[in-house]
């Protein structure tokens, strides 16, 4: 039974309550209502204090009652007849706390004398409850005698008392106190009403205002309570054999432990006399300390008889102490009486082992666990330390445990406070002593982790660290418990027996680490230590234990800087061999998927694989021997993760020139390419992003005949263009397969044709535009899946002689497409391939650009105008002529740069970091200066927005050949045609000339020419003339 320490009720936890259950805590309830009332009542205080104090002395009765075995037959009805009176006082307290000051004096004075009445009849139901029930616990039934003789005696007023009509309700009477011996009252240990009772298990706090000025009678029932030594407890130490004073040293005024006798016949404690004795060794005579006679000898003789006497006096007494004990810790009324109770507790269990059996059978562990939320640390440690002298031997272990949350101990480690964090280990480590319970403590939340925190916090607590280490030395003891320390950074248990267990345990532990989530700093440091003994394991013939060391490198080797170490304990030939040995069929242990995607992780990580061995007959990884072996099991292979995991190797291994010659020898060799078009239809995923990006790195070698194989596909290629609903649901998958389109050749009209002839067009821009709209970074696929959007719609302006390509990019208005696409983009591929789009599509403006037709007088045919001038009739509209193209223009019909206003974003990309961006920019302005164009009116307009300065700058920062060549031959145009303003303009850059002549030293044959041509040009250079 345990009481709340809540204000308002007191709760009972005993499970099987029953009727009396209900009674006693119906009871309990309303006494603790009226004491709290009481203590709010401002008439006649210390008479209603005196009320609240018989009530709550009756409490522990009820209790008592309640634990008993021996329930006297008419305990109801006593219970019911103590509810009746209970009822009546709590009304009766209730009149005066709702009218304390408009009651009359005779009114108040009815009150006292009924109140008076109801303690008197609860002290006579007390006398009927028979000493019986309680048994051997004498202790208990003096107190009900105690308590019940009070409360008769209880006297509330002067006068004469009225109790015909109270009389009437309790007709009952038994068990009379005057029968019972009278007995003289006396504490064990002191009460103190003046702590925190909200701290404490068992009392409610609501007697803590006791005035110092009270009656006789008051004074007897509170004062005691509030100054600390309340002389109510049981007298259980008249039950006790008195101490003999033949008991006590007469040096340490102590019960003696090993009584001695020396010559003179007086008998002392072992280790007093021995001290005196030595103390006295430099005197010329040696006295006893009591007589004072002089001893011949320093014999001690032990004094059997009265050790043996003293060893059954304790025996005796014990089980009353330990009562009494319980009986304090119920109360627990101040500080001082649970520590005095706790002390005695903690002697009793040391004195004997069978002592800890009795404590523990009596019902102390629920008080003691309770003790363990008490504000006092004081308390709180002393109960850590009873708690662990009663979970010494294996039973108390079980007890203990299952008596408490282990939870509330973990909290306890991490206390502020040195002496409770040390208890708890201690504790805590005498559990952990248990096997079984080694289990339960590591698997509380945050228990592991808070003792790992103990033993890695190298602070100046060098105990708690040690004991932390030895608890957790004891959790290694259950599996579970080796992987939640890992779990939480202490990986030492895992691997010591991953590398020196028995091979049911390697076998466990190497599981453990293909299941937890390590950080990159554990993985390093475990493939560090466990690289060799997974070796071994793999080696081993152990299915089970093979299958735990596959799963455990798999998740390793996925970190890519453990690739060296992996590499360097001989993983790659053992894979390789797993891979590709032949299996017999239907064996138990087939990990060639694992052992593949092992090796693709290691091959991920970067190392240098082309010289690496893979078996005994000197086969390198980028031989030709492992590619061909990939593809044929490529081609023959059904389970997908395999077939994944092949790609994956492959991919890697066509990063090298050599590898990438040899992969595509065998893929033409053997028509593996229907094989890989195939396999972009798997409903598997994965597989099929892993087909298309090994197919991205073959289409610069292979590109034509893959195009050939895609379009005899079923479904293909227009299921690679998909509408997704929003940029945040871009997959993959949708990514890869555009740049697969994008890089397939951009001039093969089969393929342009036919993603034209299945509509994937409008789907293509609806999906830039959405992107543009809501920005490429949406998702983490949309970049790149823009990228390859954009680069399939460049590779419609590759064939624009096609009319259905050529209506296509009029009626898409591509060249508007592509110029926004220029600047209101991140990435710079995007950029590029836009600007390569702009020069495709400008490259066909000279030829769709048309002079007006005009439509006159047969008088205007023999008149002919400039070029230059606008034919204007007087009933029609002006008609603009292109300057540069001669004709009419338009950035949707003839894909002029000028109408579409894209040369000033051009010129824009040319100051980009990225030399491809600028390259492709740049080219695009060569197209308004070639020879189909009006190269001096371009030349007039290209200065007016500044061009040629973008263009030296290009000249002058960027040292690739191509880009060098393209920004030289610009600049010669402008020489040519520009006038004396260009060449001013560009003879006025200083470090220009420095540029041209490091052109002309290092460039190749083409950039060599345009450098003199411009040297030449801003006599920077003599000219050759026909007299030389």
């Amino acid at each position: 039974m345990v009481i709340s320490s809540s204000s308002s009720e007191w709760t009972w936890n005993k499970e099987d309550s029953g009727p009396i259950g209900s009674l006693i805590q119906s009871l309990l309830v309303s006494i603790s209502e009226i004491t709290a009332s009481v203590a709010c009542i401002n008439i006649e205080q210390e008479i209603f204090l005196e009320l609240g104090s018989y009530l709550y002395r009756a409490s522990p009765v009820l209790m008592e009652l309640q634990t008993t075995e021996n329930t006297p037959e008419d305990a109801i009805g006593i219970l019911q007849s103590l509810s009746k009176n209970v009822d009546l006082a709590k009304n009766l307290v209730g009149k005066c706390q709702k009218g304390s000051h408009s009651i009359s004096d005779p009114e108040l004075g009815s009150i006292m004398e009924q109140l008076e009445e109801v303690i008197k009849l609860m002290g006579e139901e007390l006398t009927m409850i028979p000493p019986s029930t309680f048994g051997d616990q004498e202790y208990a039934a003096i107190t009900v005698q105690s308590v019940s003789k009070e409360m008769q005696n209880a006297c509330f007023r002067v006068g004469k008392t009225q109790i015909t009509r109270l009389k009437a309700m309790h007709p009952r009477a038994a068990w009379s106190l005057e029968e019972q011996p009278a007995l003289t009252e006396r504490d064990l240990y002191s009460i103190d009403f003046s702590t925190d009772n909200s701290q404490l298990p068992d009392i409610p706090h609501h007697m803590e205002d006791i005035p110092k000025t009270l009656s006789y009678r008051s004074q007897r029932n509170h004062e005691n309570m509030r100054n600390g030594s309340l002389k109510n407890m049981p007298p259980v130490n008249q039950y006790m054999e008195p101490l003999y004073e033949t008991f006590f040293c007469p040096l340490t005024k102590n019960i003696m432990e090993d009584p001695v006798t020396i010559e003179s016949g007086v008998t002392y404690e072992r280790k007093a006399i021995t001290e005196w004795l030595e103390s006295c060794s430099n005197s010329v005579q040696i006295c006893c300390p009591v007589t004072g006679q002089k001893l011949q000898s320093k014999g001690l003789s032990t004094n059997i008889a009265l050790k043996t006497t003293i060893e059954e006096w304790k025996e005796r007494n014990e089980a009353t102490r330990i009562k009494v004990a319980r009986a304090a810790l119920s109360l627990a009324s101040s500080e001082s009486m649970v520590l005095e109770a706790l002390d005695d507790l903690q002697t009793i269990c040391r004195r004997k082992p069978y002592n800890k059996v009795q404590i523990r059978n009596v019902g102390m562990l629920p008080l003691l666990v309770k003790l363990l939320e008490y504000k006092d640390r004081n308390v709180r440690c002393a109960t850590l330390e009873v708690l662990r002298e009663l979970a010494e031997d294996d039973d108390g272990k079980e007890m203990v445990a299952k008596g408490m949350d282990i939870s509330t101990i973990i909290k306890m480690l991490s206390s502020n406070d040195q002496t409770i964090s040390h208890a708890s280990l201690l504790f805590l480590l005498e559990l952990s002593r248990s096997q079984s319970l080694c289990e339960k403590i590591g698997s509380v939340t945050g228990g592991i982790l808070m003792l790992v925190t103990i033993k890695y916090n190298w602070s100046s607590d060098v105990f708690a660290l040690e004991k932390a280490d030895e608890i957790l030395k004891n959790l290694e003891t259950s599996p579970n418990n080796i992987k939640r320390m890992a779990e939480n950074g202490y990986l030492e248990p895992l691997l010591h027996h991953l590398i020196e267990g028995c091979e049911e345990m390697k076998m466990e532990m190497g599981s453990y680490l293909g299941e937890i989530a390590l950080g990159h700093e554990s993985k390093t440091y475990v493939a560090e230590r466990a690289s060799p003994a997974f070796v071994k394991m793999l080696q081993t013939g152990n299915t089970l234990t093979k299958k735990a060391a596959f799963k455990a490198l798999e998740q390793f080797s996925s970190y890519h800087p453990n690739g060296k170490v992996l590499v360097e304990a001989g993983i790659v030939e053992i894979m390789v061999e797993e891979i590709f040995t032949q299996k017999i069929h239907n064996e138990a242990m087939n990990s060639r998927k694992e052992a593949a995607a092992i090796l693709g992780n290691l091959l991920e990580s970067g190392i240098d694989f082309e010289n690496l061995q893979v078996n005994t007959h000197g086969h390198t990884m980028g031989s030709d021997y492992m590619v061909y072996s990939i593809i044929h099991m490529l081609k023959n292979s059904t389970p997908e993760d395999l077939n994944t995991n092949l790609l994956r190797i492959l991919l890697c291994l066509a990063r090298s020139p050599k590898s990438i010659a040899a992969i595509v020898s065998v893929v033409k060799e053997t028509e593996a390419s229907y094989t890989l078009i195939e396999l972009i239809n798997s409903p598997h995923e994965e597989l099929g992003i892993a087909s298309m990006k090994l197919l991205i790195q073959l289409s610069p070698y292979l590109g034509h005949t893959l195009v050939e194989r895609l379009c005899k596909t079923r479904g293909l290629p227009e299921s690679l263009i998909q509408s997704s609903a929003g940029t945040f649901q871009i997959t993959e998958k949708q990514a890869v397969s555009a740049n697969f389109l994008a890089d397939l050749p951009h001039q093969n009209l089969t393929l342009n044709l036919a993603l034209l002839s299945n509509d994937t067009v409008p789907i293509i821009l609806q999906s830039i535009h959405q992107m543009q709209r809501s920005g490429a970074r949406a998702s983490r696929y949309a970049s790149a899946y823009l990228e390859g959007l954009v680069g399939i719609i460049v590779r419609f302006t590759t064939t624009l002689y096609e009319p259905q390509m050529l209506f296509l990019a009029r009626n898409c208005n591509l060249t508007s497409v592509l110029t926004e696409l220029l600047t209101k983009t991140s990435s710079d591929k995007v950029q590029r391939l836009s600007a390569i789009g702009l020069k495709n599509l400008s490259s066909e403006s000279a030829n769709l650009s048309k002079p007006p037709e005009i439509k006159g007088s047969k008088f205007n045919k023999f008149l002919s105008f400039p070029r230059s001038l606008s034919i204007v009739s007087p009933k029609r509209k002006k008609i603009q002529v292109c300057p540069v193209h001669r004709g009419v223009c338009s950035s949707q019909n003839t894909f002029c740069l000028l109408e579409a206003k894209a040369v000033e974003r051009l010129l824009a990309c040319l100051e980009h970091g990225n030399a491809e961006v600028v390259e492709a920019a740049l080219s695009a302005i060569c197209t308004l200066l070639d020879e189909k164009v009006d190269v001096d009116k371009s030349v007039s307009l290209l200065s007016g927005v500044d061009c040629i300065q973008h263009v030296l700058n290009v000249a002058k920062e960027h040292r690739e050949e191509s880009l060098r060549e393209k920004s030289l031959w610009v600049i010669e145009r402008f020489l040519k045609k520009g006038g004396d303003t260009s060449a001013s303009y560009i003879s006025q850059d200083r470090s220009l000339p420095a540029t041209l002549v490091n052109a002309f030293h290092h460039g190749d044959g083409t950039t060599k020419k345009m450098a003199e041509k411009i040297l030449r040009h801003l006599n920077k250079m003599p000219k050759v003339t026909t007299n030389f």
